[in-house]
């Protein structure tokens, strides 16, 4: 049983945006879409939702409150 794991070498990661890191991986080289620096929720960017989810859905399908109500 021995010998069973793989290696674990020095991983350089990339990302789309061109930010780069180190880490341990099996494999030395690494390309990911998106990272902490690009990442809306890291950056900050986050688009705020116009409508409530439950409106959305309640609009999409037709229903509101004065049908419910006359029922």
């Amino acid at each position: 049983m021995k010998d069973i794991h793989p290696k674990l070498v020095d991983c350089k990661v990339t990302c789309a945006c061109g930010a780069t890191f180190t880490t341990k991986s099996t494999m030395p080289e690494f390309h990911a879409e998106v990272c902490d620096k690009c990442h809306s929720f890291y950056t900050g960017k986050q688009q705020a939702k116009r409508t409530g989810t439950v409106e959305k859905f309640n609009k999409k399908f037709g229903l509101n409150q004065e049908k419910k109500a006359a029922k």
